[in-house]
């Protein structure tokens, strides 16, 4: 057993996986999983640089995550910055804060890298015995700044990465879901010329706007990540949900029980982006999985220290 940190932080949001890998099995046990909406991509789009607000809110919450790495003696630590920090002019003043907190650099990886990342977490499971699911995959990660798109059975075949996350939508077009519409659609033609989006049997959507219409389409009471994991949602439903979504005032899509209070001003666009992918792949159903990026890059550091040797402390 590999006792790993894994942390990802992207543009609405930052996570934090603790956990132990048996890189011979295949098992991942959680011992701390949490996630905080820190918002860093807050106006990126917009001035090309992170508000030192966004900025302070980051590390906040690094600040908890290092509590909560050193509690738990984990043994390796990577932190993967995606989307927004990739767009920033400033993004050393957000990897000098980071290194002084935690102790290692944030990798600040291109889409390709985020892509793959997404596919191992989301897939180390489905391809296990008696699964039920069916190669090839399609699996989407639906950030806030970006949204990646990975084929492949037991690795990556082809993947692309486009600037449609659930911030960048909602910030560049507020209400306006017909300008929403046109942005998806360009973004969506551009991963086509890539990555074939009809060619898969089983479609895998991922990361916190999924999660949630998921939650919101089961009529779930409260957040509840085992009931979601690896649910089935049709494509009927999420119309109907993205359409309640968008219809709905502030006040009533933060009262829905699954909902993340720092989600409800961007969950309309992302349930947007969310069926427009659906309607594009033709698919009739997706697969919701809890288990994403933050997966593959603890699997990542596994793989890194079997290939160095013995495991050392970051």
């Amino acid at each position: 057993m590999q006792r790993v940190a894994a942390i990802d932080c992207g543009t609405n949001s930052i996570r934090l996986l603790v956990a132990d890998l048996d890189p011979d099995t295949g098992e991942l046990h959680d011992l701390d999983r949490r996630m905080t909406i820190v918002r860093l991509g807050q106006g990126v789009d917009r001035t090309g640089r992170l508000a030192p607000e966004a900025l302070e809110r980051t590390f906040t919450a690094c600040r908890e995550y290092a509590a909560v790495i050193a509690e738990h003696g984990a043994q390796r630590v990577r932190f993967v910055a995606t989307s927004a920090s990739r767009d920033a002019e400033n993004r050393d003043e957000f990897t000098a804060g980071v290194h002084a907190i935690l102790g290692v650099d944030p990798e600040v990886i291109s889409g390709d890298e985020e892509a793959e990342l997404s596919f191992t977490g989301a897939t180390r499971e489905l391809n296990a015995p008696g699964s039920g699911m069916v190669p090839p995959y399609l699996v989407f990660d639906l950030g806030g700044g970006s949204t990646e798109f990975v084929l492949g059975s037991d690795r990556v075949e082809a993947a692309r990465s486009v600037d449609i996350g659930c911030v960048r939508m909602t910030e560049r077009h507020g209400s306006d879901t017909l300008a929403m519409r046109a942005d998806i659609k360009a973004a969506l033609d551009l991963v086509a010329g890539t990555v074939p989006l009809t060619s898969a049997a089983t479609l895998v959507g991922l990361a916190g706007t999924v999660t949630t219409v998921a939650g919101i389409a089961l009529g779930l009471p409260a957040y509840d990540s085992a009931a979601i994991h690896h649910s089935r949602i049709p494509l009927a439903k999420v119309r109907e949900v993205t359409g309640m979504l968008l219809s709905a005032t502030a006040e009533e899509r933060a009262a829905i029980p699954v909902m993340h209070p720092g989600r409800v001003d961007v969950i309309g666009a992302g349930a947007l982006v969310l069926l427009a992918v659906m309607e594009r792949c033709g698919a009739s159903e997706l697969v919701v999985s809890e288990h994403d990026i933050l997966d593959g890059i603890a699997w990542s550091v596994a793989g890194n220290a079997a290939r160095e040797g013995a495991p050392e402390t970051s």
